[in-house]
């Protein structure tokens, strides 16, 4: 018996050996299988506590609060309490866009509604003054 191990397949042949393809169909005999060790996550980067996934992004409402805020306001109190709760039960992103949305919406509804009173009452008064004569 002799000790002689085979050629790796991953170093060249050494001189005077010819260089062995595998045939047609065969694998070679490590490809294919798993390595030996779990793969890594990247450097610096750590799963979230308590092993379950937490939701990626901003939530989708909070941010359409805010931008109708500017818009119409009494949308933008709608969508920033339904970002209230959705946030309270995905725990996604957005808690501060969503109350910033609402503190705005209701600011400019209620200078809103004050515009509109405010006409209102200088209709009212302007056509009472023309009653008059």
């Amino acid at each position: 018996m002799t000790d002689e191990q085979p050629p790796s397949p991953y170093e060249p042949p050494s001189h005077g050996q010819p260089y062995e393809q595998p045939h047609y169909g065969q694998q070679h005999p490590q490809w294919g299988q798993q390595p030996p060790y779990a793969p890594q996550p990247p450097y610096g980067q750590y799963g979230p506590p308590g092993g379950q996934p937490r939701p990626a992004g901003t939530n989708v409402l909070a941010i359409l609060s805010l931008v109708f805020a500017f818009v119409f306001a009494p949308a933008g109190i709608v969508c920033g309490h339904l970002a209230k709760r959705q946030i309270r039960q995905t725990g996604e992103e957005g808690d501060q866009l969503a109350t910033w949305g609402l503190i705005l919406s209701y600011v400019f509804t209620a200078l809103g509604l004050l515009a509109c009173c405010g006409w209102i009452g200088l209709a009212i008064w302007a056509n009472a003054d023309n009653n008059g004569y």
